[in-house]
C-alpha cells in the first residue's frame, strides 16, 4: 500500500493534545531546511531541549522530534528564519490549536515586546505563515493571491473557507449532509464530510455498513449507525483515550510489498494512527506511549527509507523531478475519473427509468396525487391523510397499497412502484415479485411535473459526466506531458553524460537554461491562474511589475479609490477618454517600500495607458501620457467646477511621455501558467511562447481578435490548447476599442 506523507485532520486533531503539553517552553532558534522544513529548538524546564519539526513539502507533517535525530542547522540562515528569530527568540509557547477540522496549525508565541503566531497549513502546497497580534502576515514560506484568499507580507491573514467538521456535527446535520450526495456511503463521508478516505473506510466498517452503498439506499438506521461510530471516535480524540500505532508492511527480497510479515527484507511504514484502526488490522504495528512519539518514529524511519530506496545520490534526486510519481498519480485520477463518470451514467439511467416507471403507472400515480391535493384543499391534516391511506391499504386499493410514506413537513408522498415490464419477463407480476423502485413525490404536483424533475435531475447528472470526461481529457493531457518531460528529461541527460568528461569546457553551457519548445508540444498542461487583477486590464512589464487599468468609468473609479496605494505610480494621456492606469509597487493589502522604477517599466506603463486610450481608437499612431504621484490624484474639483464619473483632478507637476507609439502585443504564455496576455510588445514578447503585434488600423476589434486566434492556433501542434486558453473571446479582452492591423 501507498506510504502515508501528510497527517490527517484526526492525526491533527490528536496532537492538538499532546502539544499544548510543552505550553511555557522557551523558543531559543529557529531553522529552516530546503524552504519547506521548519525547525524550532525549544527549552522545556520539565523535559529539556525540545524540537518541533514542521514540515510543508511533499511531506506534511507538525511535531516534536527525538533531538538525537534531528539533522544538523544548515548553513546561512534564509531571510524567513532571521525574520523568526528576531521575532521569537526567548518567547513563550503559549499553545496550538487546529483550526475547525482543517489540517491547518496555529501556533502562539508571547513575548513581552511583541506576540507571533505562526500558521501551518499542512494541506494542498503547503505554507507557513508567521503573523503578528492583528493578524498582518509579517512573513510566509509562499505567498498566495488567490479571488477567496490572500496570503502575502503585509495582509491580513484569511483562513480557507469553513469545512464541516464531521466529529462534532449532529445526528440531524450529519443526515441532511448525507443525503444531499449522489454518490455512495463511503465517498460521501470522504469528500463531503471531510473524512478522508481510510477514515470514510473505517467508518463504514465499524458502523457495520457496506462502503458502496447508494446514498439513496442507505437506510434511517444506517446512517445513526455511522454517525455513532464517527461520535465515538470524536469523544476518544476529546477525551485523550489513545493508543498510538504505526503500521509496516513486509517487504521480499524483490522489494515487493507483502503485509503478511514473512518478508525477507526489514518491513517498511505505511501509516501511524492515533488509535488501532479495524482497516488495518492484517498489517503488523507497533505501539507507542504517545502518538507524537509514533508520528517522529514514522517520518523518521519514512525518511530514512527514502533515502535507502533512491538509487541515485540525494543531489541528484533532489534535482531531477520524480516523474515516475507523478506519472502513477495521473494514472490514479484517470482510474477514479473513469469511475466517477460510470457512476453518473448509472444514476442518469436511473433516473430516467424512474420518470418513465411515472409514466408507466400514470392512472395509479394520479389517483395518488390527486387524493392527496384534494385532501389537503379541504384542510385535512396530513396525519390523517397517512391514516386515511393505510386503511384503504388494508382493504386493497392499489393506489393507497403503493404508498409507502408521506412526509407532512416537505408536502411529499412516497410511492413504491414496479417496473412491469421486468415483471412480465420474469413471470411475475409486481404484486407478487420482482423490482421495485421507490419514488418521491411533490403533492402539489401533477404526474407531468413530477417526472420532469426526474429528467432534469438525469440530465443534471450527464452534465457532471461531461465535466468528468472533460477532467478525464485535462488529466491525459497532463499525462501526456509528464511522460514528454520524463523523456526530454533524459534524452538531456544522457547528452549531459556524452559532453560531461570534457574538462576543458568553460562550463558556459551547463549554465543555459532548458528552454521549452512549447509550439511543437503534442500536449500542453493547462495550468489556469487564479489572480484577482484580471477582471481588469492588465499586463507585466518586463521588470515584473503589475500595470492595471480600468476598462471603464466604474472601474477608474474603483482603481484609484481602492487599489491605489502611496508608493505607486498613476498614469494617464493627454488625450480625453483613457483609462486609469496604476503601475503598482506591491500587490493588495501588501505593504510597500517606495521605488525607483526603471525608464523601461515606465515607458511600457506609459505605451499601456496610450494604447488603451482615444489615441488608438482615432487611429493616431502615438499619443502622450503623463505621471503622477497618488498623493496628487483627487476627486474634488475646483470651486464652480464638476467631475463626472471616472475622472479625476490632477494637482502638482506631471512626469511627460511624449511620442508613445500604439502598439499592443498579444500571445500565448505557457509557464508558468497557462493564458492569454497582451500589453505592450516589449513586455509580451518574452513572456509568450507566440504572439503577434497589433497597431490601429481598419480591422474591427472581434475581427482582429479572430485573426489572432487562428493564426495563433496554427502555430501551435496542440490546437486544442490555444482553444481552452486563448480562445478568439479571451484574446479580444486585450485588444483596444477601434480598429487595428497587424504588424508584419
Amino acid at each position: 500500500m501507498d506510504q502515508k506523507r501528510e497527517l490527517s485532520s484526526i492525526d491533527l486533531a490528536a496532537l492538538v493534545t499532546e502539544l499544548n503539553r510543552y505550553e511555557g517552553a522557551k523558543v531559543d532558534k529557529a531553522y529552516l531546511y530546503d524552504d519547506d522544513l521548519l525547525r524550532l529548538k525549544l527549552r522545556d524546564f520539565d523535559r529539556g531541549r525540545v524540537e518541533l519539526m514542521i514540515e510543508v513539502g511533499e511531506v506534511k507533517r507538525a511535531h516534536t522530534a527525538d533531538p538525537d535525530r534531528v539533522a544538523d542547522a544548515p548553513g546561512r540562515p534564509p531571510n524567513f528564519a532571521k525574520m523568526l528569530r528576531n521575532r521569537m527568540s526567548g518567547a513563550d509557547f503559549a499553545g496550538v490549536s487546529q483550526y475547525e477540522f482543517d489540517r491547518i496549525l496555529t501556533f502562539e508565541f508571547e513575548r513581552e515586546d511583541q506576540n507571533t503566531t505562526l500558521v501551518a497549513e499542512l494541506f494542498g502546497q503547503g505554507n507557513v505563515a508567521a503573523l503578528d497580534e492583528t493578524g498582518e502576515v509579517v512573513g510566509s514560506l509562499s505567498t498566495v493571491r488567490l479571488k477567496s484568499r490572500t496570503v502575502a507580507p503585509g495582509s491580513q491573514y484569511e483562513y480557507p473557507a469553513s469545512r464541516l467538521n464531521p466529529l462534532d456535527v449532529s445526528l440531524g446535520g450529519f443526515e441532511r449532509h448525507m443525503r444531499e450526495s449522489d454518490s455512495d456511503v463511503v465517498r460521501t463521508l470522504a469528500t463531503q464530510l471531510n473524512l478522508g478516505g481510510l477514515y470514510a473506510e473505517e467508518v463504514c466498517t465499524r458502523a457495520g455498513v457496506e462502503k458502496e452503498t447508494p446514498i439513496e439506499a442507505a437506510t434511517d438506521d444506517q446512517l445513526r449507525a455511522l454517525h455513532d461510530a464517527l461520535s465515538r471516535i470524536g469523544e476518544r480524540l476529546r477525551s485523550g483515550d489513545i493508543d498510538p500505532r504505526v503500521y509496516e508492511e513486509s517487504i521480499d527480497g524483490n522489494g515487493d510489498a507483502g503485509g503478511n510479515g514473512d518478508g525477507d527484507a526489514d518491513p517498511r511504514v505505511v501509516d501511524v494512527t492515533p488509535f488501532p484502526l479495524v482497516e488495518h488490522e492484517d498489517l503488523p504495528s507497533v505501539g507507542f506511549d504517545s502518538f507524537n512519539a509514533a508520528v517522529d518514529e514514522y517520518f523518521y524511519r519514512l525518511g530514512n527509507e527514502d533515502v535507502e530506496e533512491g538509487d541515485a545520490p540525494a543531489d541528484a534526486s533532489a534535482s531531477r523531478p520524480d516523474f515516475e510519481a507523478e506519472i502513477a498519480k495521473q494514472e490514479r485520477i484517470i482510474e477514479q475519473q473513469r469511475g466517477a463518470i460510470e457512476g453518473f451514467e448509472e444514476q442518469a439511467q436511473a433516473e430516467r427509468e424512474r420518470a418513465e416507471l411515472l409514466y408507466a403507472n400514470y392512472d395509479l400515480v394520479d389517483e395518488v396525487i390527486s387524493t392527496v391535493r384534494e385532501a389537503r384543499e379541504n384542510e385535512v391534516p396530513w396525519t390523517e391523510i397517512e391514516e386515511t391511506l393505510d386503511a384503504g391499504a388494508e382493504r386493497g386499493i392499489p393506489a393507497a397499497e403503493a404508498v409507502v410514506d408521506v412526509d407532512g413537513g416537505e408536502g411529499t408522498v412516497t410511492v413504491e412502484l414496479a417496473d412491469e415490464t421486468d415483471d412480465a419477463a420474469d413471470g411475475e407480476s409486481g404484486a407478487n415479485g420482482g423490482e421495485t423502485t421507490r419514488i418521491e413525490l411533490d403533492a402539489s404536483e401533477g404526474v407531468e411535473v413530477n417526472a420532469d424533475r426526474l429528467y432534469q435531475e438525469a440530465k443534471r447528472v450527464e452534465d457532471k459526466k461531461e465535466g468528468a470526461m472533460a477532467a478525464v481529457e485535462s488529466t491525459r493531457e497532463e499525462l501526456e506531458a509528464v511522460t514528454e518531460r520524463k523523456a526530454e528529461w533524459e534524452a538531456e541527460e544522457a547528452a549531459d553524460d556524452v559532453a560531461g568528461n570534457d574538462e576543458g569546457d568553460d562550463g558556459a553551457d551547463d549554465e543555459e537554461e532548458y528552454e521549452t519548445d512549447w509550439l511543437s508540444r503534442s500536449s500542453i498542461p493547462i495550468r489556469s491562474p487564479d489572480d484577482w487583477f484580471e477582471r481588469f486590464r492588465w499586463f507585466h512589464t518586463s521588470t515584473g511589475y503589475l500595470v492595471i487599468g480600468g476598462r471603464n468609468a466604474d472601474q477608474n473609479e474603483e482603481l484609484v479609490k481602492k487599489y491605489m496605494g502611496k508608493h505607486d505610480r498613476f498614469f494617464h494621456t493627454q488625450a480625453h477618454g483613457g483609462p486609469v492606469t496604476i503601475l503598482k509597487a506591491s500587490g493588495p493589502s501588501e505593504s510597500a517600500e517606495p521605488i525607483d522604477f526603471s525608464e523601461e517599466t515606465l515607458r511600457e506603463a506609459a505605451q499601456f495607458a496610450v494604447s488603451y486610450s482615444s489615441d488608438w481608437k482615432d487611429g493616431r499612431g502615438a499619443g502622450d501620457a503623463y505621471m503622477v504621484g497618488p498623493d496628487q490624484v483627487s476627486k474634488t474639483p475646483e470651486s464652480g467646477e464638476y467631475i463626472e464619473k471616472g475622472g479625476f483632478v490632477i494637482r502638482g507637476d506631471r512626469t511627460y511621455f511624449e511620442d508613445v507609439p500604439c502598439q499592443i502585443a498579444v500571445g500565448v504564455q505557457c509557464e508558468p501558467v497557462t493564458r492569454a496576455i497582451g500589453g505592450p510588445p516589449s513586455a509580451i514578447v518574452d513572456r509568450a511562447a507566440a504572439h503577434l503585434t497589433f497597431e490601429p488600423g481598419k480591422y474591427a476589434q472581434n475581427d482582429a481578435a479572430m485573426m489572432a486566434y487562428r493564426d495563433l492556433k496554427e502555430r501551435f501542434a496542440d490546437q486544442s490548447f490555444v482553444r481552452k486558453v486563448a480562445s478568439a473571446d479571451q484574446l479580444q479582452e486585450f485588444l483596444p476599442s477601434g480598429g487595428s492591423d497587424i504588424v508584419d
